[in-house]
């Protein structure tokens, strides 16, 4: 019989590791020439022992399989139902519904063939006879469906609430009820819909550090728990999320988003179970040399995978310049299928389980985003403290350290701010405008307003383009 591998090897403590490296680095000092500080004020170290982890943090829900997701723009219900009906015989495995105004549901979700699609919903009004015929229509078609609702999202994003805090509320609180009641009469649970969501994506894209948007999140979340408490036991919450470039933080950033809301859900007792809907970042995308956004997007996607994401929607790689097209929704969908079927990332759930650094990883994010988050609770609450302005300073602040970074080039985009192409030239190719909007009015609060680290660079350089 054949000995197991290693065992005649004696096993190594993490101080022999460390005085090993010591004496390696033959007086050079261990803290400033081996340990990376992260803008999280995380210390990365050269290794990690399984002596350092105190405990194995068990991640609550996470999935066993996770979907392939496209977004379609609802002008015309029907034609948008053919292009969710191609898309699914193409390999998605998930609907995003994106729309601005009222349209007729039997048009769209009638015509969608393959009912065991979840179909999820982005909307940017909140019409309250739309979405009770929504829920119904649900119901009656046996759908699995998510409204995404985000009433204080739309007040971060926009300054204003629908029409008031008490009328949104209040709005809100009637479809809780529609779907509380029918799960309990019928006894179902988590079957045909989830209202809320939390789109903490949007911090990210504003440039809020990991930290911040986990803690805002939390914050951002238990303002709901907090409102409809008991209503919501037989469903879950959303969180929308945007997936950044540090790709093992990353993973360690949602499986910490799992673990906070276990926490929190858990003093409302409520299930402690979340659904994710993971996409990429748009703070970190170029027009210029636009390929390597197929690169970015793909360790991206890997992240979220990897971190336990349910639903991804990947970023097609000309998104920021290009209306919708087929090929960049091919390639979009082709990198998660290839990612899936090819390089078997659908193979092994929890994959990152019992990886010492991701563990230590997904521990430092939670217990600093937990203190951040408790900070917030003390201050009155997120609600309180975006009215005052001060989630808003607070992002903003990291924003700006994070563009200095960008700026001096340490922070570095390959094809932008280092080794860019001089003969690149976007100016014909622009479809839809690439940088933030100005479009002054009148608001309750000061917006958070998405912007990516590129654009005053990309400014100048189409400014410079010869006609």
């Amino acid at each position: 019989m054949s000995k197991p591998l290693f065992s005649e090897f004696e096993p190594v403590s993490a101080k022999a590791f460390k005085q090993k490296i010591q004496v390696d680095l033959k007086g050079d000092d261990y803290n400033d020439s081996v340990i990376w500080h992260s803008p999280e004020g995380i210390d990365v170290k050269p290794f990690y022992h399984s002596d350092e982890l105190k405990e194995i943090p068990e991640i609550p829900g996470q999935p066993a399989h996770w979907n392939i997701a496209e977004e379609i723009f609802v002008l015309d219900p029907k034609i948008s139902a053919k292009t969710a009906n191609e898309a699914i015989e193409k390999g998605t495995e998930a609907l995003i519904f994106k729309a601005e105004k009222t349209f007729k549901l039997t048009d769209l979700l009638t015509k969608i063939e393959d009912k065991t699609v979840p179909v999820y919903f982005n909307l940017t009004f909140l019409d309250l006879d739309f979405f009770k015929d929504l829920l119904q229509t649900a119901q009656e078609l046996n759908q699995n469906v998510f409204l995404n609702v985000d009433i204080i999202g739309n007040l971060a994003r926009s300054g204003n609430w629908f029409e008031s805090l008490d009328k949104d509320f209040s709005k809100v609180s009637q479809l809780v009820d529609i779907n509380h009641n029918r799960n309990s009469k019928n006894n179902i649970k988590n079957k045909n819909s989830n209202i809320l969501c939390i789109d903490s994506g949007h911090y990210q894209n504003a440039g809020a550090t990991m930290v911040q948007e986990l803690a805002y999140a939390l914050a951002h979340a238990n303002e709901y728990l907090n409102y409809f408490d008991e209503k919501l036991v037989d469903q879950q919450l959303t969180f929308h999320i945007a997936v950044g470039g540090n790709y093992f933080f990353e993973i360690a950033k949602i499986r910490a988003l799992r673990l906070l809301y276990a926490t929190l859900a858990a003093a409302y007792d409520l299930p402690e179970t979340c659904h994710i809907i993971a996409t990429p970042s748009r703070r970190n995308k170029v027009i210029y040399d636009y390929n390597t956004n197929m690169l970015r997007t793909t360790t991206e996607c890997m992240s979220a995978i990897l971190g336990g994401a349910n639903t991804i929607l990947n970023m097609p790689y000309d998104a920021l310049y290009h209306k919708t097209n087929a090929f960049g929704q091919r390639i979009s969908r082709n990198q998660l299928l290839i990612l899936k079927q090819e390089s078997h990332f659908e193979s092994t759930a929890n994959p990152a389980d019992g990886t010492y650094y991701i563990e230590s990883l997904t521990n430092q994010l939670a217990e600093k985003s937990l203190d951040l988050f408790k900070e917030i609770e003390r201050g009155g609450g997120f609600l309180k403290q975006l009215k005052a302005g001060i989630i808003q300073r607070k992002i903003k602040e990291s924003a700006q350290k994070e563009q200095e970074r960008f700026d001096s080039k340490e922070k570095i985009l390959l094809g932008t701010n280092k080794h860019p192409d001089p003969e690149n030239r976007m100016k014909d190719y622009l479809e839809i405008y690439p940088f933030v909007k100005q479009n002054p009015r009148k608001t309750l609060i000061e917006p958070i307003i998405m912007k990516r680290l590129a654009e005053k660079m990309e400014q100048e350089r189409l400014g410079s383009e010869s006609p």
